[in-house]
């Protein structure tokens, strides 16, 4: 009688909390959307860098927009292979161009770097050889989380590293408060959450 007693009482509490959860999803699943974000917006600084891995120009036109908008005197534009046999920096900046973006306002990082990890260690030389002590970090917003933690890591890892601000843009896929809501969101928000996950760990 008390182990049925207790099964009943099991059974009824688990539904409760599933029901609990349901009715909540929008909360939880806004919640991690959210927490893949680190905007500290923009601030003047001696440079903006923006990462590669944007194929529809988001962030290279914010960086042009830093620049416009007199936050930063120039861009340099992280240029990792894989792109047709092209540096990604080699395309981007041509677009940004096409745009009505002063060539002269961006430089091309071309690097070997197939990580963010990799990527900011390359950047940070850069940085380091042009003697800049400060630079806004341009990043798509489901991004920009693991980007700030990967390069403060690298910076530790190198014995410091300049000051800087991390500046998002809007990804045409992801939505911070509705990702689960199309394929694609749900698709950048499990790998980025993976990615998080993986860089934790130290993968």
């Amino acid at each position: 009688m008390a182990l049925r007693l207790f099964r009943h009482r099991f059974l009824l509490c688990t539904v409760g909390l599933l029901l609990v959860v349901f009715l909540s999803r929008t909360l939880w699943l806004s919640a991690a959307g959210y927490a893949l974000i680190h905007d500290d917006g923009p601030a003047k600084a001696d440079i903006a860098v923006v990462l590669a891995g944007d194929a529809y120009g988001h962030r290279i036109l914010k960086g042009g927009d830093l620049v416009r908008e007199g936050y930063v005197p120039l861009v340099l534009v992280s240029g990792p292979p894989g792109n047709y046999g092209y540096h990604e920096c080699d395309l981007a900046i041509p677009f940004a161009v096409r745009r009505g973006y002063p060539a002269e306002w961006f430089a091309g990082l071309p690097h070997e770097g197939l990580s963010t990890r990799t990527e900011g260690l390359a950047i940070l030389r850069e940085l380091r050889r042009r003697n800049v002590k400060s630079f806004l970090l341009v990043t798509s917003d489901y991004h920009s989380a693991r980007a700030r933690r990967i390069f403060l890591a690298d910076e530790r890892a190198m014995g410091g590293g300049p000051a800087f601000r991390m500046v998002t843009c809007p990804d045409e896929f992801f939505r911070a408060n509705s990702w689960w809501r199309t394929r694609e969101g749900q698709k950048i928000t499990f790998f980025e959450w993976s990615k998080t996950v993986a860089t934790v760990f130290g993968f």
